[in-house]
């Protein structure tokens, strides 16, 4: 279970992001990031207690049209070995001292976990309180779980308005599965087709205060 402190980021989670999105080929906005705003998300739990795990949406409000961006991310006590193009930055926690900040598609423990919750082994859980379940999010699984998530995490790949990471059984095979994050967040009903296997969706919040909701994740069989 993560415990979540409620105390200070030097520098915020939105500081680092200012300084990171804006290199990032999906990034929509106009460049503005002080108008940048936490509007919701979700976490998964590490069962090994080590890695904090976040489901982030930031809006966008420097451009013409409010941006929601998915920005999965993870926080951890030490560098993250081979995972030098994911790191977001460092910050200082209030009670567990340094974190180094990733981009969750390049750190294993957010993708296994993610794997996890489509297959149904796992439950996403609030973003601002611990040990609470958010029965917002609603989680479509595979239509057949195997037996364990895939172990293997192949090519991370940034598109237009997504990021698709590979996934394999072990590891110099070939991908089996495309796991795509949704960056850029549309309100839209669930994903049908295209060899979708499961999908994950939840909810932000508007600058006007109003709810949205949509695809956060999609797993589909390789090459569809």
């Amino acid at each position: 279970m993560a415990v979540i402190h409620h105390t200070t980021l030097s520098p915020t989670k939105l500081e680092l992001l200012a300084a990171w999105l804006p290199l990032k080929p999906w990034y929509r906005g106009a460049g503005d990031l002080t108008r940048l705003a936490n509007a919701g998300g979700f976490r998964l739990d590490d069962p090994e207690g080590e890695v904090g795990i976040e489901f982030m949406v930031v809006t966008d409000t420097s451009g013409g049209e409010p941006v929601a961006h998915l920005v999965p991310l993870t926080y951890r006590g030490a560098p993250l070995d081979d995972a030098g193009d994911g790191l977001v930055g460092t910050l200082e926690h209030g009670v567990l001292g340094p974190r180094w900040v990733y981009d969750g598609a390049h750190d294993p423990v957010l993708v296994r976990q993610l794997a996890e919750l489509l297959a149904g082994r796992a439950t996403a859980q609030a973003q601002s309180e611990s040990d609470a379940p958010d029965p917002t999010v609603e989680v479509r699984p595979l239509r057949a779980a195997p037996a364990a998530a895939p172990a293997g995490s192949g090519k991370v790949a940034d598109t237009a308005d997504a990021t698709v990471i590979g996934l394999g059984p072990a590891e110099g095979a070939g991908p089996l599965f495309d796991l795509t994050l949704a960056r850029v967040l549309r309100p839209r009903p669930a994903a049908d087709g295209d060899g979708v296997l499961g999908q994950v969706l939840a909810g932000w919040t508007a600058p006007d205060g109003a709810a949205r909701r949509g695809v956060f994740a999609l797993l589909r069989a390789a090459g569809h």
